[in-house]
């Protein structure tokens, strides 16, 4: 994609335009669906896009990303709402905000990109068969247990159970069929693809089941205004406790690492202008602080939704804001449509959607070249299925800052003779103290009269102890033997050093 120098002029606008429609239209049955997975009315769905759209997309950052209720978060703001309320919902988004802001003023975005991205894909895995899981009873019409691992372990009987009754049976083929359009919408021509395919499975099942009289649930709908829930006093009386305190911590940076591995994404979807990261930050915490204020969802930015902002041939952030226009207008005029989605669609994009959390083809890839970043992952993965969502991130970061530190403190000593040129010995990883007896174990053992090359090109950290024994070993090597020693890559030691080495 190229862009033009003008951000104001005529072709920019024409293409901002069009991009926006395409964006309302990815992320209004996503908002909805978002909503009533989280357990809070589908009104309050809409109220997170709008703010994504008017106020996030208003601010700089990046230019391209589309911001709103994620799928990634449903798992947090169910456990949440189900713990403490919907009412000290808008607490804790409006105070996970105002952490956003605060990191991003002190230029903490950029170390987000620190995290491994081995924690994130796990903890998107993990989402992803909670999600999955959860909106199979939804489909259904089924209560799902609270705990993702019960969701997962008492699934195959509950769905077992389905087919004894109709109305379970009607709602399970309606979210099917939703599926079915979603995956085969993407193999028509791109002409046909330039209409969502989540948004013509909502129509296609709300039409069906309108036309045929299904007795399938549909979203139950009020006006927006009703919706805001302005957090009053007593919802910020509970700061004090140590459990809404770690919420407000994870939807913090659960939700910043999301947005922010989002815009790397999505910078490597266009030639435009980079991502700010901090700035980035910022306008993420200010959306979410807004969304705190009306008490709706937290917000993040959408891959989904930005890479249909990119595809669309979007030129600069009037794309994003306009689609924020067009959800406020829809909200404000044509709210009762809603009534007439089926719970069972909205489950069935969820579903897809989960499934797309889950990196199928990467865990392979990464199986194949860096198991200890695969046992990350699924670990993560795992962990955010038995434990819950913030335990699970805790022991992925914990995980990886072990996988860290082993692969910092590993150490291989190799040994190559061919019986003619002496002995090459290559020593590979980080030689510290620690590692000392190791090496020189290796090293003494090696015959005394042949002739030795110590190769250390292989080492990322040699300390000043270990310098000075290798040194020493040469030393004595070659005052016992006729042969001498090599020492390849290893820094000199100065007179000073090398006496205090003996």
């Amino acid at each position: 994609m190229s862009f033009s120098r003008s951000p104001f002029s005529r072709q920019d606008i024409r293409q901002d335009f069009a991009a926006s429609l395409v964006v309302f239209l990815v992320a209004l049955p996503l908002c909805v669906g978002v909503a009533v997975a989280s357990g809070v009315p589908a009104e309050l769905g809409l109220i997170t896009g709008i703010v994504g759209g008017l106020v996030t997309g208003m601010m700089r950052g990046s230019s391209l990303q589309v911001s709103g209720p994620a799928a990634g978060l449903t798992v947090l703001v169910a456990e949440a709402v189900r713990t403490f309320g919907l009412p000290v919902l808008g607490a804790i988004v409006l105070l996970a905000g105002l952490l956003q802001i605060g990191m991003g003023l002190l230029r903490w975005g950029r170390w987000f990109r620190a995290i491994s991205l081995s924690v994130v894909e796990g903890m998107l895995a993990g989402i992803g068969l909670v999600i999955i899981a959860g909106q199979l009873y939804a489909a259904a019409g089924l209560t799902a247990p609270h705990s993702g691992l019960a969701k997962l372990v008492e699934l195959p009987g509950a769905l077992a159970g389905a087919p004894a009754d109709t109305v379970p049976l009607t709602s399970l083929a309606v979210a099917a069929g939703t599926v079915a359009v979603v995956v085969l919408w993407r193999r028509l021509p791109r002409r046909v693809r330039a209409v969502p395919g989540a948004l013509v499975a909502v129509l296609l099942a709300a039409g069906v089941t309108a036309a045929a009289g299904l007795p399938v649930a549909t979203v139950r709908v009020g006006g927006v205004v009703d919706a805001v829930r302005l957090p009053g006093a007593d919802a910020f009386t509970g700061l004090a406790d140590p459990a809404l305190l770690g919420t407000v911590l994870a939807f913090a940076l659960i939700a910043s690492a999301e947005s922010l591995f989002s815009a790397a994404a999505v910078d490597r979807l266009h030639t435009g202008p980079r991502t700010e990261y901090d700035k980035e930050l910022v306008a993420q915490g200010v959306g979410n602080t807004v969304c705190g204020l009306l008490g709706a969802l937290p917000l993040t930015a959408v891959i989904v939704r930005s890479s249909a902002n990119v595809e669309a041939g979007a030129r600069t952030k009037a794309s994003r804001v306009l689609h924020g226009v067009w959800l406020l207008l829809f909200a404000a005029a044509l709210p009762a449509v809603l009534a007439y989605i089926p719970l069972a669609a909205l489950a069935g994009i969820l579903v897809h959607a989960g499934w797309k959390l889950i990196p199928f083809r990467g865990l392979a890839a990464l199986w194949r070249t860096h198991r200890g970043e695969a046992f990350v992952l699924v670990a993560t993965a795992v962990a955010i299925v038995a434990a819950g969502m913030f335990e699970g991130v805790l022991i992925g970061l914990v995980l990886s800052v072990a996988k860290a530190a082993w692969e910092a403190s590993h150490l291989r000593v190799e040994h190559h003779d061919d019986g003619h040129d002496g002995i090459r010995v290559r020593v590979v990883g980080t030689v510290n103290f620690l590692r000392l007896p190791q090496v020189l174990d290796s090293l003494e053992s090696l015959p005394g009269d042949r002739g030795i090359v110590l190769d250390l090109s292989g080492v990322h950290h040699l300390d000043h102890a270990c310098r000075a024994a290798l040194h020493a070993w040469a030393d004595r090597h070659n005052a016992l033997g006729s042969a001498s020693v090599r020492l390849h890559a290893l820094p000199e030691l100065s007179r000073e050093e090398r006496a205090g080495a003996g």
